[in-house]
């Protein structure tokens, strides 16, 4: 790739800032985050280009990028040590760039077109670890029957019975909370600002109204974190690092007298674990999909792992049949009889 740039075409970067700033908010929806995952993409690949070809935003344009320009990209990625997962993010969120450049610019569509054609890195299937139920009881005996310990068993019932994101319950305020009725609930305001009312057994209520008899005692502001931390009088949400440590440091001390919990536990595998052992009860498809707030059953199906229980039953529901008694498909010998069986002529 060379620095010198003779043609008149537009600067590929001259839109993203309506891109990010714009289109992603204020037309599309997007999240924070992925408004971040984007940003972060078009970054490091304006970096990439400056860094190894010394070519400045100013002089780089859509003409430029062609696709050696992109697949020498993906490479750098991953010698830097990003997973498949990652180059496929940041190559969406450049396809995703273009496509809007295009739509302001005709001139720009062979170029996205080209792009859009680069196929995604193929990224290995790992079997995603579960909880067993004398891992998750392991790991909940773990706390300490002190002010913080009973926040942390209530952060992990939560976790596991609702089936929530962690950056969902942290958002939780006290509003959203419904303890009171014979059907307990929760409202979670989930990805894409889409919200959710997902039921929680009588028992993670219990559990909840002690929590905030003893943290929310005197609180007025349904507004209010349900889960928070206080550093110099300020009052604000937990980090979603808190979260991860603590969990960690139980599941390694459950280890010590359970050795089969997985080596990595993690807030996210308690959503999974509820998941599985829901569809593994027998719960539809779409029901679960319904609690976990996925706009897709298809997004679903990545927990919907059959239980070595199904798998038998779905086995002897199948008769063996009689082959001894087998009747053959044709009773003539003619040729062309046999031929049309076969879709022959």
């Amino acid at each position: 790739m060379k620095n010198k740039v003779i043609q008149t075409g537009p600067l590929f970067f001259s839109m993203t800032l309506e891109f990010l700033e714009t289109y992603l908010p204020r037309q599309l929806g997007r999240s924070p985050k992925t408004i971040k995952s984007y940003r972060d993409s078009l970054t490091i690949f304006r970096r990439y280009l400056y860094e190894k070809y010394q070519i400045s935003v100013a002089v780089f344009k859509f003409e430029d990028c062609n696709q050696k320009c992109i697949q020498e990209f993906i490479i750098y990625l991953k010698n830097n040590g990003n997973s498949p997962g990652t180059c496929n993010q940041r190559l969406t969120a450049l396809k995703s760039y273009l496509w809007f450049a295009a739509d302001r610019n005709i001139t720009v569509q062979s170029v996205a077109l080209s792009i859009s054609k680069i196929p995604q890195c193929k990224v290995p299937k790992k079997e995603k670890e579960t909880l067993t139920e004398e891992a998750l009881t392991a790991i909940l005996q773990q706390p300490p029957n002190t002010k913080i310990g009973l926040r942390d068993r209530v952060i992990m019932i939560l976790l596991y019975d609702s089936a929530i994101r962690l950056e969902e319950l942290l958002c939780l305020t006290l509003k959203d909370l419904s303890l009171q009725a014979a059907n307990p609930y929760i409202r979670i305001s989930g990805k894409g600002n889409k919200e959710r009312i997902v039921a929680i057994t009588q028992k993670t209520a219990e559990h909840l109204k002690q929590y905030l008899t003893i943290y929310h005692k005197d609180d007025l502001n349904m507004n209010q974190y349900v889960f928070i931390t206080k550093i110099k009088e300020v009052i604000d949400k937990m980090s979603s690092g808190n979260v991860e440590r603590f969990i960690k440091h139980y599941a390694d001390s459950a280890r010590v007298k359970y050795s089969k919990i997985p080596p990595k536990v993690y807030p996210h595998m308690f959503r999974r674990t509820r998941a599985t052992d829901l569809y593994q009860n027998g719960v539809e498809l779409e029901l679960v999909s319904r609690i976990l707030g996925h706009s897709s059953t298809e997004t679903t199906k990545v927990y919907a792992k059959p239980s070595i229980e199904m798998l038998r039953k779905a086995i002897e529901s199948v008769q063996i049949p009689a082959q001894a008694n087998e009747q053959p498909l044709w009773t003539s010998c003619d040729e062309k009889e046999i031929a049309k069986l076969y879709g022959l002529r």
